[in-house]
C-alpha cells in the first residue's frame, strides 16, 4: 500500500468549511441589499433536503473532480491549495483512496445531491485503535443551510455504530470560526493548541462512548 504523504493532509484530514462572508480568515465588508442580491444570483444555492451521504466509489470520480475544480479558489481562501498535480493525477489518487477505504484505514464520504452532483466531503482518516481524524469540505453554493453540521452528525453516528470507533479527532485554525462551530455543535471539545499550515489552530476530541 502506498504510504500517505504530506500532500494528502489537506485533502482528507482537515476541517475546511468556511461561511459565505469569510475570505482568508477575515470578514468581508457588510453587504448592501444590492450586493447580496447580486451574490445570491451569481452563486446558486442548493436547497434542502439533505443530500445523500455515500461512501466514495469508483464511479464517483467525475463528479468528485468537478466538485474540487469548481471550489478550488473557494477552498484555497482558508487552507493551502492542492496544486495542479492533484488534478492531473486525480484518477490515480482516487484509486488510492479506494484502496485505503477497502483496507479499513480510512472512510471517505460524499454528499451527493440530485443528478449525482457532489456538494461536500466528510472523511474519517488514520483509523487506528478505535480512533480516527475527521475532515470535511462543503461546496460554496451549498453553505449556509446546515449541511456541514448535519453531515458531521451522520458520520459521527456511523463512526460509533458501523465502524466501531470510540473517539474522533479534528483540527481547525483559529481563523475558521464556522468550522469550529460545526465541531462544537457535534459534541467536539477543544483539548489543545497547535500550528496548522503555519497558523494557530485548535485540536478537538469527540468521545463516542
Amino acid at each position: 500500500m502506498e504510504k500517505r504523504d504530506e500532500r494528502d493532509a489537506s485533502e482528507v484530514g482537515e476541517c475546511s468549511f468556511i461561511d459565505r462572508q469569510t475570505v482568508g480568515g477575515k470578514r468581508t465588508h457588510t453587504e448592501s441589499k444590492e450586493d447580496r442580491a447580486t451574490r445570491l444570483e451569481s452563486t446558486p444555492r442548493l436547497q434542502l433536503p439533505m443530500p445523500d451521504l455515500q461512501l466514495v466509489r469508483h464511479d464517483h470520480a467525475p463528479a468528485l473532480l468537478a466538485f474540487e475544480r469548481e471550489n478550488r479558489t473557494y477552498f484555497a481562501a482558508i487552507i493551502p491549495d492542492r496544486g495542479d498535480e492533484f488534478f492531473t493525477e486525480f484518477d490515480t489518487r482516487h484509486a488510492q483512496l479506494l484502496e485505503w477505504q477497502a483496507a479499513g484505514t480510512d472512510y471517505f464520504h460524499l454528499l451527493v445531491a440530485e443528478r449525482g452532483e457532489v456538494v461536500g466531503r466528510v472523511n474519517l482518516v488514520k483509523v487506528a485503535d478505535g480512533s480516527a481524524e475527521l475532515g470535511y469540505r462543503i461546496a460554496q453554493k451549498a453553505v449556509g443551510q446546515g449541511l456541514a453540521t448535519a453531515a458531521v452528525r451522520k458520520v459521527r453516528e456511523l463512526a460509533a455504530t458501523e465502524y466501531g470507533l470510540i473517539r474522533l479527532r479534528a483540527r481547525v485554525t483559529l481563523d475558521n470560526p464556522a468550522s469550529r462551530k460545526v465541531l462544537e455543535h457535534n459534541g467536539f471539545v477543544a483539548v489543545g493548541e497547535l500550528t496548522l499550515n503555519g497558523k494557530p489552530a485548535i485540536s478537538y476530541i469527540c468521545e463516542l462512548r
